[in-house]
């Protein structure tokens, strides 16, 4: 871990490392793009998966572990936005194939994962998040979805893929990128929009705008109630006129951290994993390396190793 990492590390104790689970899927069937298993299969992303929790894990230092899968999109934001989402492409098949494979890693390494119909990911991650720190337990997230900024605070932190230098985003960290703090991210996003999410802003109102108005007022509803305070007639009358999709983003955009999950510190704890299963997935799939990797960690004598 880099010097910068450690000046953000979590607080001393326990700690939890949340996977984005389908984000780093797809990150890592694009980030290599041809591999194979013995019978032809596609391999790729179980590979660079693998590869990547490993890294997470060796970073993060965590003593609890859990990915987490999206469900599908929730009900209640495709009521408020039809278009939510809508612009993302479909699966690639080839990548298809390859998730119950990595669910089937992941059972055999003894990492906890988790997926539920109907549930997006983020929302059950915001509640294993809020659900983990009383408990004490500090948690990093990784992923790189803006909105997981919300739910930054002194005992939560994010591990963004696309920062080389590995270091964790704290409070400090939100409020240099945005310029705001993460109490005010849902604001933020609401007034510029995410065009990953096919969520749009306020015309015209970008990230330094946004972040200028929220200095200004603290919080979107206190904008509205001194709308005539807004230095700028363009800005006043894009935010008259954006009024009613500003509050309905606000709703698409704040997390679900309440749903019914009754979490459990001992399900997600690090664990050794089942060799002999883990010698058969990666014989199946060609991984040589891992597979010598995994026998030469295995003394003769030992048939439950503390693997990762």
């Amino acid at each position: 871990m880099t010097a910068e990492a450690e000046l953000v590390s979590p607080p001393p104790g326990n700690r939890l490392l949340i996977v984005d689970g389908h984000a780093y899927a797809y990150r890592a069937f694009f980030a290599i793009r041809r591999l194979h298993s013995p019978t032809g299969e596609p391999t790729n992303a179980i590979y660079g998966f693998i590869k990547m929790l490993e890294r997470m894990t060796l970073v993060v230092q965590p003593t609890h572990r859990v990915v987490i899968w999206d469900g599908g999109l929730a009900a209640e934001r495709m009521e408020l936005l039809p278009s939510y989402k809508a612009q993302r492409p479909s699966t690639p098949p080839d990548l298809e194939a390859q998730f119950d494979q990595i669910v089937a890693y992941l059972q055999a390494a003894g990492v906890a994962s988790f997926c539920q119909d109907g549930v997006e990911a983020d929302d059950w991650i915001a509640t294993v998040a809020r659900q983990a720190e009383p408990i004490g337990l500090a948690v990093v997230i990784a992923s790189s979805d803006k909105d997981f900024m919300q739910l930054v605070s002194d005992r939560v932190f994010m591990l963004n893929p696309n920062d080389k230098t590995e270091s964790l985003l704290g409070v400090a960290k939100i409020q240099e990128k945005t310029g705001v703090t993460p109490a005010q991210v849902v604001d933020w996003l609401s007034l510029i929009g995410d065009n990953v999410d096919n969520i749009p802003g306020v015309p015209g109102v970008g990230p330094k705008t946004a972040t200028d108005l929220l200095r200004q007022f603290g919080t979107i509803e206190a904008m509205y109630q001194r709308l005539g305070e807004v230095s700028s007639e363009r800005v006043r009358n894009a935010l008259t006129s954006a009024a009613e999709n500003v509050r309905r983003n606000q709703r698409l955009i704040r997390l679900n951290a309440d749903l019914p999950y009754p979490f459990s510190a001992d399900e997600v704890e690090l664990r050794g994993g089942d060799p002999a299963r883990l010698r058969e997935l990666y014989s199946r799939w060609g991984f040589k390396t891992m597979l010598k990797t995994l026998e030469a960690a295995l003394p003769a004598s030992s048939s439950q190793p503390d693997l990762f």
